[in-house]
């Protein structure tokens, strides 16, 4: 029986290189527990899909170890892992039906009729697809097909399932419906998941943790709103979701807060996160929701004028650029409420925002 507290996976120094020189993963320590949902996000070439491919064991380590369920599995071929795959192009035998598509993992495990039946009924019915067993994956539209990848994944009941980009040829509104029914099957069957993207909306949506990638080394592992809320440093700020940067210098420290001479813009006080002492560069994060236009006087510590160079009515907000602080991209997402109904393209505002939604990083 699986003790539930040791990690479904562990990484313990693993190190990738393809060519023997230059490192696409390095020195990874990362342990992912059983029954979360943890996705590795990242930009392209972070090293995220290269730590997906070793543990399911399409790639060798270079260096290091990989545990599942506590034991080694370097030298494990990827058949004896025992683990679910779902990817991007379906990957669905298209000479089977979806009946015959979901059996074959089964009769590989020389599993009974019987046993068999009641596996894939129960999976088509998680998918919402019993009405499709029949047919062949070029019958199926893409939605279906991925449901039916999905439900192939599942149907040997796995300890682990990994995910390679598995919506990406989805249109906006099938993969944000297909985000939902992943969670939702996640929720319910509790089996661990490892899922590689580089969607950080699509990574927010679905995960418990979030393991950002960057350059082969993880930058931050966060639950979403941690890591939206907290971001550690300038990349992970940058990288998940909107946010607006400011340059400047560290003048003092005191305690929680700091104070920021923003290249020839004035003084802003700040959260000190990813700064050490004085003089140093920094960048400024602030998240646009977090900003407000006409602040009442006294209210905020930082105030400044702007002028108001593009709106963009979203429904829920109102997308507002601003020149201030001598950046002519500054955001602001006003909320589309009565009150702003005044705003106008070339008007003069003032811009504020608290010191504890101004988060003092690195500077790159």
């Amino acid at each position: 029986m699986n003790d539930t507290s040791e990690p479904i996976v562990r990484f313990i120094d693993v190190q990738k290189s393809y060519d023997g020189e230059v490192l696409v993963v390095k020195n990874l320590n990362l342990d992912i527990a059983r029954g979360e949902f943890l996705t590795m996000l990242g930009p392209s070439g972070s090293g995220k899909t290269t730590c997906l491919m070793m543990l399911a064991g399409f790639e060798p380590a270079t260096h290091g170890e990989i545990l599942l369920s506590g034991r080694p599995i370097n030298n494990v071929p990827p058949y004896k892992r025992g683990i679910g795959m779902v990817f991007q192009n379906y990957a669905l035998f298209p000479h089977m039906s979806v009946w015959e598509n979901l059996a074959f993992p089964l009769e590989v495990r020389r599993m009974d009729k019987a046993e068999v039946k009641r596996r894939i009924t129960r999976a088509l019915e998680m998918v919402r697809l019993p009405e499709m067993a029949g047919r062949r994956p070029g019958q199926l539209s893409g939605g279906q097909q991925q449901r039916v990848a999905v439900a192939r994944a599942l149907v040997f009941d796995p300890d682990l399932v990994l995910m390679d980009e598995p919506l990406g040829a989805l249109d906006k509104n099938l993969r944000e419906e297909m985000q939902y029914e992943i969670k939702h099957i996640h929720e319910s069957l509790g089996v661990s998941v490892v899922y590689v993207t580089h969607d950080q909306a699509e990574a927010l949506t679905m995960s418990n943790r979030i393991a950002v990638f960057n350059d082969g080394i993880v930058q931050q592992l966060s639950s979403p709103d941690e890591l939206y809320e907290r971001p550690q440093n300038a990349f992970v700020a940058q990288f998940i979701g909107e946010n607006n940067r400011l340059l400047g210098t560290v003048k003092e420290i005191n305690g929680d807060s700091c104070t920021v001479e923003v290249d020839g813009s004035g003084i802003v006080q700040a959260l000190p996160v990813n700064i050490s002492g004085n003089g140093e560069r920094t960048t400024l994060s602030l998240r646009p929701e977090r900003v407000t236009i006409n602040p009442p006087e006294g209210t905020v510590p930082n105030v400044f004028d702007g002028t108001v160079e593009e709106l963009i009515y979203l429904g829920d907000h109102i997308r507002t650029r601003v020149n201030v602080c001598g950046h002519d991209d500054f955001i602001v997402k006003v909320p589309n409420a009565s009150g702003h109904a005044a705003l106008a393209e070339k008007a003069t505002v003032k811009v504020g925002w608290a010191t504890e939604d101004c988060r003092a990083l690195d500077a790159s």
